[in-house]
């Protein structure tokens, strides 16, 4: 029973350090952001679209 009490305590301990050091995006950094995730995306499924249509190509 100790030692989860402990597990727990350390945990509770190490989320208030977290929460203390982080900060809410500003407007800036959160367009950054979704601007490089959705270029991100956009790049993968282009990839996967290119992939596709080398396979259709290459075995029908």
């Amino acid at each position: 029973m100790a030692e989860w009490w402990t597990k727990l305590s350390s945990f509770m301990l190490q989320t208030k350090r977290v929460m203390q050091v982080t900060r809410k995006p500003t407007a800036f950094e959160y367009k950054t952001i979704a601007k490089i995730t959705g270029l991100g995306i956009a790049v993968i499924g282009a990839l996967g679209f290119v992939l596709q249509i080398g396979k259709q190509l290459l075995f029908s």
